[in-house]
């Protein structure tokens, strides 16, 4: 037996002709439905059985409520960043050369910048680091000469996991992009550290995992993304039961002021022009076709323990409203401030506590000089992802890792020019279809990455199909 899911209330999939005239208005038609199987784990491959929506496992923060006992260490907070010379960890940094008072960093670990690793390492003398390839370790040590305080280099992937549960830290700032970030994030739930969010593939592909995970260890999970970090402020204090609605604003991207027919043109030069401000190529064509968006609903889902017809999408061109939630007595809770990613970060490392900010480095809002904030409804047509999301979302277990990892290797695709804009919808749903039969609800961590890794050949392997190939008119 199949389901038909939907989105917000009864989402059909999309149905992606194979050819398209050129004075075709728009390049994707949505006949059909996007029916999910699943298999539960231990079962025979292929097995169809009836699929219903999902309640999310326990989940964090909920309602956040601080334990009067649990500050458990003297002097600065101690922090563990992985992921440290990206921009989540720069910026932490940052937040920690400002605060030297309120933190301190105990283990680093980095990707393969070791010129800025090394700087990072001169400046906050850190206990450990680690670099995950495990070739450059000889070069980080020459680079070390002289330093007096050398931390402890631990390469590859296990230096990584011991930087993220490093005895001393108290707090973990996840900001390593992709699957890469599960198992260092497990280490570090397991070791009854504090995660700091920013890796969205914890809970989007782990969700299932982890959130039992971080229930059993009697850790915090607490959202570093800027949407999730405001529906976190304006819970805080709400009594149980007492959420009836989250909506998470979006920019709207690069076409957000685009006619829908114009998409079958798009380039890559116009996918990474945003509106608003300059940011990484990936993230800035997911802003484009909004499926960071649907991600963060898949997010939203687990942290907060919403249902899927709970949580809605709304385009803020401004930008200042980082996202809202409705109580059940009708009264609307927004979080404002100008964009900066320092500020949910910040809050991450402070909570429960606020730390004062400098007004030079943090600039207040100035909501008489800002004058207007608009809202307005995303058009499915021109964002089918977020019908995408809503459905792999309702699957649950391994579909949204699944749907993340497609759309990562559709937008790398898409950026070296071998796809269309618009086949990066078509690559993702074909890749969610075809693991239907192979879905698992309750996945261990090694189901969790298999799939992950399953998606993006799959994915990859799309790319000379005949169902990406127009056909000519």
């Amino acid at each position: 037996m199949a389901l038909s899911l939907s989105s917000p209330a009864e989402v059909k999939s999309l149905f992606f002709t194979d050819s398209f005239k050129s004075n075709t208005p728009i390049t994707a038609k949505f006949p059909g439905s996007f029916s999910m199987k699943r298999k539960d784990s231990g079962a025979t491959v292929g097995r169809r059985v009836y699929c219903s929506a999902q309640a999310p496992p326990p989940a964090w923060p909920g309602r956040a409520v601080p334990e009067a006992t649990r500050k458990t260490w003297e002097g600065p907070k101690p922090i563990s960043i992985v992921g440290s010379t990206g921009s989540i960890g720069t910026q932490t940094l940052d937040i920690v050369a400002e605060n030297p008072d309120k933190f301190r960093v105990v283990a680093l670990a980095a990707g393969s910048n070791i010129t800025l690793l090394v700087d990072q390492i001169k400046r906050f003398k850190p206990q450990l680091v680690s670099v995950r390839n495990e070739a450059l370790v000889a070069e980080l040590e020459e680079a070390l000469n002289g330093v007096e305080q050398k931390p402890e280099i631990i390469p590859g992937e296990q230096g990584i996991i011991e930087v993220a549960r490093h005895p001393d830290a108290v707090s973990v700032v996840t900001g390593i992009v992709g699957c890469a970030g599960l198992k260092p994030t497990v280490a570090a739930i397991e070791a009854g550290k504090d995660i700091a969010l920013a890796n969205k593939e914890t809970l989007i592909a782990g969700g299932p995992f982890v959130l039992p995970l971080a229930k059993k260890h009697n850790i915090k999970i607490l959202p570093a993304d800027s949407e999730h970090s405001a529906i976190f402020q304006c819970i805080q204090g709400l009594p149980e039961g007492a959420l009836r609605k989250i909506i998470l604003t979006a920019s709207g991207g690069s076409f957000r002021d685009w006619p829908v027919e114009k998409l079958k043109d798009v380039k890559v030069a116009d996918a990474l022009k945003h509106p608003n401000w300059s940011m990484g190529k990936k993230i800035t064509v997911d802003s484009a076709t909004l499926f960071n968006k649907g991600l963060e609903v898949i997010e939203a889902h687990y942290l907060f323990g919403a249902d899927y017809d709970d949580i809605d999408i709304v385009i803020h061109a401004q930008s200042i409203i980082h996202s809202m939630i409705e109580t059940q007595d009708s009264s609307v809770l927004a979080q404002l401030g100008w964009p900066d990613m320092r500020l949910p970060i910040l809050y991450t490392l402070s909570w429960p506590d606020r730390v004062q900010c400098s007004e030079v480095t943090w600039p207040r809002l100035d909501l008489c000089k800002l004058g207007s904030l608009t809202f307005k409804a995303p058009d499915n047509v021109k964002y089918p992802s977020m019908n995408l999301a809503y459905a792999a979302g309702r699957a649950g277990g391994t579909m949204t890792g699944v749907l993340s990892a497609a759309n990562e290797k559709a937008v790398e695709l898409f950026i070296d020019e071998k796809i269309s804009y618009l086949d990066i919808f078509k690559v993702v749903e074909l890749t969610c279809e075809k693991h239907q039969n192979e879905l698992v609800t309750s996945p261990s961590l090694e189901e969790i990455v298999h799939y992950d890794q399953w998606a993006r050949k799959f994915a990859a392997s799309l790319q000379s199909s005949s169902v990406l190939t127009p056909v000519s008119a």
